[in-house]
């Protein structure tokens, strides 16, 4: 576990907030912001080190020495925020998604291309078989992107825990949304209102998506942390190429192709095609559409500066 002070936990916590905050919305992943923090590796070493050789040493030496073999403050200070992030902003990202669709995506759309750039420029060597796992990651993110969303609003327990688990794996990767994730599987909606409402029955579903997700997170973060140590280049190419086929999901301009009536009567898109703005039925916002855009792009460009000059310190 590094020697932290205070305010490098709290610098911690706020890049949690940042990873909630980005994983509230569907098609971009709380795993970009992780990377361009500065934080993805050390994330995932430190989900990997949950395991049945620490539970034995919190047995026989206690709860400190297990604390520090997990980098509990680490991860107590980055899930924090995460949970900040997720429970206050669920009921502001919903009313923004509904209202203000175009802006909302321009300015993750240049959030998640500056992130294509950071990315990248991680990768030492562009062999060809990192040229070819660049290509196979668009293309399998781009596929993603362009599936039907199940309908899925009064589905059992168990589908809740499987959702939790895929979405999570997702949450973690670089470019794929774990709340897009959770939009394919028809369970996005019924989680955010479940985080919004709070009641009883919420809460228990809550509970079963979380205990999902804790499955699911421990499972993969094992995997990712071997490829990372492995083959980092190879793993870093097919990152770059999930994160620019995702751009498809995030295209502020779209035009629905058919819709769907809700448990409540009422009328949402079910899918939709990217389209210019300039053939957009209705007002594109153009102006500020990319001005939020270039406002997200310099926002990732910001937070590299940052990390590099927090590592280096």
């Amino acid at each position: 576990m590094k020697s932290r002070k205070l305010k490098d936990y709290l610098i911690i916590t706020f890049k949690g907030i940042a990873m909630g905050a980005a994983d509230v919305v569907p098609g971009v992943s709380g795993g970009t912001i992780a990377f361009i923090s500065g934080i993805y590796e050390e994330l995932l070493s430190s989900i990997s080190a949950i395991n049945i050789a620490n539970l034995k040493l919190l047995k026989n030496e206690g709860v400190k020495a297990a604390w520090k073999a997990v980098n509990g403050n680490f991860m107590l200070a980055l899930l924090s925020g995460i949970l900040i992030s997720i429970l206050s902003l669920a009921k502001l990202i919903t009313w923004l998604l509904e209202n203000k669709p175009i802006l909302v995506w321009s300015f993750f759309f240049g959030l998640v291309l500056a992130s294509i750039l950071f990315v990248s420029k991680q990768i030492t060597k562009w062999n060809a078989p990192a040229i070819i796992l660049f290509i196979i990651g668009a293309f399998a993110a781009y596929y993603i992107t362009i599936l039907h969303p199940a309908i899925s609003e009064s589905s059992s327990l168990l589908f809740y825990f499987f959702a939790g688990a895929l979405a999570i794996c997702a949450m973690i990767l670089p470019g794929i949304s774990g709340s897009f994730i959770l939009v394919l599987l028809g369970a996005y909606k019924p989680i955010l209102k479940a985080l919004d409402a709070l009641q009883y029955r919420d809460i228990k579903l809550l509970a079963v998506v979380a205990f999902g997700a804790i499955v699911g997170i421990l499972s993969f973060s094992k995997l990712l942390n071997w490829l990372f140590d492995h083959h980092k280049n190879n793993t870093l190419a097919v990152l770059t190429g999930f994160i620019l086929g995702s751009l498809n999901k995030i295209w502020p301009w779209k035009e629905t192709l058919t819709w769907r009536v809700d448990s409540h009567g009422v009328k949402i898109p079910f899918n939709e095609q990217s389209v210019s703005p300039f053939s957009y039925q209705g007002d594109p916002q153009l102006t500020m559409a990319i001005i939020l855009l270039i406002g997200g792009f310099l926002l990732i460009i910001l937070l590299e500066k940052l990390a590099n000059i927090s590592n280096k310190v």
